[in-house]
């Protein structure tokens, strides 16, 4: 039987598929942790240079290594979810490099959108003082765009699909449940508060946010991010799956998820 898009099953697939294999989804953040902090490094004590063309080349690498680990664990993601109809090995979860240009061409176009809303923006306030309700409109826009075209990672991974192509196909599977989709990213922001919340009061209770206590700060950090992002990982994937089913009109069998 068809099934159309709903929160609650996304929520309780997404929780299935994480309880199942959370040893596994785990590994994704670790090594995503580890390559931030030895970029870090690098970008702290070797590249010194403050030429602006320096830091843009060092910003692209930044991006192309966590474009190419994000897609790298989208894969895992959904190999995970088929994993009961076929083997698979490390290779399966190797993006592509086009796969990962095509995943930085997209961020870049985003960064360009909202470099041109601040010049519009700057603008605005400097011929007519008024930049607050530019500011408002400007930052609905930029919500609405980044949530109708938020799986478009998701066709980039499991199609292929080109830059133009992959944003075509997220606003084509989000048109008819844009409502819920909001929905759905108004309980990954709860969820990601819920975890933050203790983290932010024992911090404060015992002070662990003065100079002194800079490793146990980054530590808690690594804990919340650790416990955080393979769900809200695996949720946007489950949804991405969902409203394919969805927008096809196929059956959406919960065997077909797990």
């Amino acid at each position: 039987m068809y099934h159309p898009f709903s929160i609650t099953q996304t929520i309780a697939t997404a929780w299935a598929v994480l309880r199942k294999n959370f040893v596994t989804l785990l590994v994704y953040p670790i090594v995503s942790l580890f390559v931030y902090e030895t970029v870090d490094f690098f970008n702290n004590f070797i590249f010194i240079d403050e030429n602006r063309w320096s830091q843009f080349g060092l910003i692209l690498i930044q991006m192309t290594v966590q474009a190419y680990l994000a897609l790298s664990f989208y894969k895992l993601i959904l190999i995970l979810i088929d994993r009961e109809f076929y083997e698979f090995s490390f290779r399966d979860i190797l993006p592509s490099i086009k796969m990962t240009l095509n995943f930085v061409l997209i961020a870049l176009l985003y960064g360009v959108l909202i470099a041109v809303f601040l010049f519009i923006d700057l603008l605005v306030e400097r011929s007519l003082g008024i930049s607050l309700l530019f500011q408002v409109v400007e930052l609905i826009t930029i919500a609405y765009l980044l949530l109708r075209s938020i799986f478009c990672v998701c066709f980039i991974v499991d199609d292929d699909s080109r830059p133009i192509e992959s944003l075509k196909q997220s606003f084509e599977i989000t048109k008819d449940n844009f409502f819920k989709t909001l929905g759905l990213f108004i309980i990954i922001i709860l969820i990601i508060a819920v975890v933050l919340i203790p983290v932010i009061v024992i911090i404060n209770i015992f002070g662990l946010d003065r100079p002194g206590y800079g490793i146990i700060f980054k530590l808690a950090f690594y804990v919340w991010f650790l416990l955080t992002f393979p769900f809200v990982q695996v949720i946007i994937m489950v949804a991405y799956r969902k409203l394919v089913y969805s927008h096809k009109d196929v059956d959406d069998d919960i065997s077909e998820t797990l």
